[in-house]
């Protein structure tokens, strides 16, 4: 069955999501963290990555999450508001001037380059977002309003448990408020382990409408493995995705759609990409982006289902669907940083087969 999407001219948001945002710190170029003398600064974080693009592109978008006040909340904030999203329902807490009790989370990332590939360390324990807790954020007020499409997932889900609680509150009132909601699986080995994943991810699944993730997701956070895989990830067979995905919804017969991209890692910049798309009880394939070169690819997943989100929220069909979300994570991975930089522009263009030349 296809999405029963609510009518915009309704809806007061056509996207809200849930989730942490951190500040993120990388060497300049392929640099190791433990020799460089300096530090680009961005921010980032799954959820917010999602709003942060689709705004980009033109979406009524909202964020929400518990921040600290101090400068670095503001410098999210700031970044936020760049982007037209609205962060009115983001819980903000004061700052004892040290973080004993709630502090913005770092992660300090090395962009890979050949053989290395690209490394994240997490420096987020005990941060504002992973102190949310059931109650903090009136959701029934801001889902009464109107909204169209609702996404979170695991990564805010694996913060801790009243984290996991306040992300099931949120989908029981996105869900009976009739909004779609949409989980990106998204497994950090480094927040849990994949038995806490699953069973604590079993409890959301009857509220998931549309379903994101790649190979290890759908492994270590449903417990459903993709045959013929293996651990290099330098082949990824399609048919056999399709299979895991069959099994999937035939588990959980309610999810309408599941989305997962396909990455084959030639090397820390060069990869295969694609994507495909379940809608409908049909299966919807992407363009392969054939040795995709890459600046990060960090954000690219993030990329792929804010496109999918756009395209779907625009009426377009599942192939159109796919096409977009593949093509933006594919333009995603060509900039630096979490968070998107594309134009609808330039992903149309791409979408359309444009090449690379150069505009004048």
């Amino acid at each position: 069955m296809s999405l029963n999407l609510r009518v915009a001219s309704d809806c007061h948001l056509d996207v809200l999501t849930f989730g942490e945002c951190m500040i993120r710190l990388s060497p300049p170029g392929h640099q190791r963290i433990e020799f460089t003398p300096y530090f680009e600064a961005c921010v980032g974080g799954g959820e917010y990555n999602v709003s942060y693009a689709l705004s980009r592109l033109g979406v009524r978008t909202s964020w929400v999450s518990r921040l600290v006040d101090n400068p670095l909340g503001a410098w999210i904030r700031n970044h936020a508001r760049a982007s037209g999203m609205d962060i009115s329902s983001v819980v903000w807490v004061p700052y004892d001037g040290v973080g004993f009790a709630d502090r913005i989370g770092l992660n300090f990332t090395e962009v890979g380059i050949g053989v290395r590939g690209s490394v994240t360390m997490y420096d987020r324990g005990h941060s504002a977002a992973a102190h949310i807790k059931p109650g903090d954020v009136d959701w029934k007020k801001i889902f009464a309003r109107g909204v169209r499409w609702y996404h979170t997932g695991g990564i805010c889900t694996a913060l801790s448990d009243s984290s996991a609680a306040a992300v099931k509150e949120s989908m029981e009132a996105a869900h009976a408020a009739g909004a779609i909601v949409s989980y990106d699986l998204n497994f950090r080995s480094k927040l849990w382990s994949s038995a806490k994943a699953i069973a604590v991810t079993k409890d959301l699944v009857p509220f998931i409408d549309v379903l994101i993730g790649n190979e290890e997701d759908f492994q270590k956070v449903l417990g459903f493995k993709v045959e013929g895989v293996d651990e290099s990830l330098k082949t990824l067979p399609v048919e056999a995705y399709k299979k895991m995905v069959k099994h999937v919804t035939g588990k959980f017969p309610h999810i309408q759609a599941v989305g997962t991209t396909l990455r084959e890692v030639v090397s820390g910049l060069v990869n295969n990409w694609s994507a495909i798309l379940y809608y409908d009880g049909k299966f919807y394939q992407s363009r392969r982006y054939e040795g995709l070169e890459i600046e990060d690819r960090v954000g690219g997943g993030d990329g792929f289902c804010s496109g999918v989100i756009y395209k779907l929220l625009a009426g377009g069909n599942p192939q159109e669907a796919v096409e977009m979300g593949a093509a933006h994570g594919a333009l995603l991975q060509s900039t630096r940083g979490d968070t998107s930089m594309i134009t609808l522009e330039e992903v149309q263009h791409v979408m359309k087969g444009g090449s690379a030349r150069i505009k004048r």
